[in-house]
This record gives structure tokens, C-alpha cells and sequence, in this order.
């Protein structure tokens, strides 16, 4: 059912922690299976140069944070934008059809810690982040 990969990441979860010096917080959830996700990273002159999570959930959902926070790990901010559920799934080796919504909420997680970056930057998040559905930020 899952991947060497998927199981490899749940067992021995890369980046996982607190990162008491983050300047880019992000947390999502998906009510329907009960998943939550906080990402925190420290962005220095546009890098992430250091991220670690915290996931509430079912295996699935651990491996694709792990994996998540491996991809973007001293990547810019700009290419940490452009990654994907379906690139967090793939370097797993594959979800099952039924966890896709974990990886989902991963790239949600980047996003909305980055999101979380650009106000404390005083920068409105939305044009370069997307809305992330944090109404509470946006409106």
C-alpha cells in the first residue's frame, strides 16, 4: 500500500520540531480526515535556510511534511511557490489515491507559512502566494 519512501519519511520524519526562530509560520488542517499541519521556516535574504513541522495525523500525513520540508530546505522562496502536491507525492513514490489530500495539504503548508513571511514583511501575500483561504489574513 505505501511506498518504501512513504514509510522510510513516517518512520524517521525528516525536520521535525520547533524552530523557535521562524519568521514564516504557517498551519493548516482538513477537517474531513482531521490532519493538521505547522510548518516554520527561517527565510534569510530570500532562502529558506532552515524548516522543521509538526503534523497531527495519519502516517501519510507525516511523510508528505517530511518530504515537503526536505524539498524546500535551502531553496528560494520562489521555488519553494512552485512546488506541488503532485511533486511531493512523486518523490515519495507515490500516495495512495485515497492520502492525496495529504500532500495536498503540504504544499498548502509551504504556502502558508510564506504567506505568513510576506505580512510580517508588511507585503499583501495574495498576488504572489494565492489566497490560501486564511480569511482572517486576507479580508
Amino acid at each position: 500500500m505505501y511506498s518504501e519512501k512513504v514509510m522510510d519519511h513516517f518512520s524517521n520524519p525528516r525536520n521535525v520540531g520547533e524552530l523557535p526562530d521562524a519568521n514564516a509560520v504557517g498551519k493548516v488542517g482538513n477537517p474531513k480526515c482531521g490532519d493538521i499541519m505547522k510548518m516554520m521556516m527561517r527565510i534569510e535574504n530570500d532562502v529558506i535556510a532552515d524548516v522543521k513541522f509538526k503534523t497531527f495525523g495519519c502516517g501519510a500525513a507525516v511523510a508528505t511534511s517530511s518530504m515537503a520540508t526536505e524539498l524546500v530546505k535551502g531553496r528560494t522562496v520562489t521555488e519553494a511557490l512552485a512546488l506541488t502536491n503532485k511533486a511531493v507525492a512523486e518523490a515519495l513514490d507515490g500516495l495512495p489515491p485515497v492520502k492525496m489530500h495529504c500532500s495536498v495539504l503540504a504544499e498548502e503548508a509551504i504556502k502558508s507559512a510564506i504567506s505568513d513571511y510576506y505580512l510580517r514583511q508588511g507585503i499583501d501575500p495574495v498576488p504572489i502566494v494565492g489566497c490560501n483561504v486564511d480569511c482572517e489574513h486576507c479580508h
